[in-house]
C-alpha cells in the first residue's frame, strides 16, 4: 500500500507572513521582504537581523506580534481535511521560537524548521538552519523511507522541494514565481488545493 505525505510550506500557505506582519507593526519597510522577493535565504536573514539590531528590536517584540496572529482563513479546516487522507508534514524556513502559538491553532502538525540564536537580553544574534537546502533534503529523506510525497508552497525557497517531490503544487504564489516555474500547477484557494492534492495522489480518495 502506498503511503503519501503532504508536505506544506507554512508562511503564506497556512499562516500569515510573520515578517510582513512585524514590518507593518513597526513601520520597517525592509522587513516586508520575503523569499518571494529574495531567493537567497541567507541574504534575506542577514538583512533582517541587521534591521532588528539597527532598531533595537528582539525576540520579545516579534513574539508580541505573533501572539496577535491567526492561521489564514480556511487553513485549519484544510489541515484537518489533509490529515484524513495523508500524513501531514510542515517544512518551513521559520523558527521554532516563532511558530509555537500558530502551530497550536493548527492542532500541532509536525513541523521541521530552524532555530534562532537569542542573547540573554532577547536580542537575536543569528540563526541555525536545520541543514543546507532543508526542504529538499527532507523530501529526499522521506523518499528514502519509501514514502510518496506531494508538496505545496508559494515561494522561491519552496521550488527545490517541489522539484524533489513526486508531485509539486504552487499555492497562492506571486506571478513572478508562477512565471518562472510553469511546470507546477498554480492554485489560489484551499478548494483548488484540495483538488490538486486529489489529482496528484495515486490512491483512490473518493468520498
Amino acid at each position: 500500500m502506498v503511503v503519501e505525505l503532504a508536505c506544506l510550506d507554512l508562511e503564506g500557505v497556512l499562516i500569515p507572513e510573520i515578517w510582513i506582519k512585524f514590518a507593518e507593526k513597526t513601520g520597517i519597510d525592509a522587513l516586508k521582504a520575503t523569499t518571494r522577493d529574495i531567493p537567497d535565504y541567507d541574504e534575506l536573514m542577514t538583512m533582517r537581523l541587521r534591521e532588528l539590531a539597527k532598531h533595537r528590536l528582539g525576540l520579545k517584540e516579534i513574539q508580541q506580534v505573533i501572539a496577535t496572529l491567526s492561521p489564514l482563513d480556511g487553513a485549519g479546516e484544510f489541515v484537518d481535511w489533509l490529515r484524513e487522507r495523508f500524513q501531514v508534514i510542515i517544512l518551513s524556513d521559520t523558527f521554532y521560537e516563532f511558530a509555537g502559538p500558530l502551530m497550536k491553532q493548527l492542532g500541532y502538525p509536525t513541523l521541521l524548521c530552524h532555530r534562532l540564536r537569542v542573547g540573554a537580553g532577547g536580542e537575536i544574534s543569528g540563526y541555525d538552519m536545520r541543514q543546507a537546502n532543508p526542504k529538499r533534503q527532507a523530501i529526499v529523506a522521506f523518499k528514502s523511507l519509501y514514502y510518496r510525497t506531494i508538496a505545496a508552497g508559494d515561494s522561491y525557497n519552496d521550488t527545490t522541494m517541489l522539484a524533489e517531490a513526486d508531485a509539486g503544487i504552487l499555492f497562492k504564489a506571486p506571478r513572478n514565481v508562477i512565471e518562472q516555474f510553469p511546470q507546477y500547477p498554480a492554485v489560489h484557494s484551499y478548494a483548488e488545493l484540495r483538488a490538486a492534492f486529489l489529482r496528484a495522489s495515486v490512491r483512490d480518495l473518493s468520498p
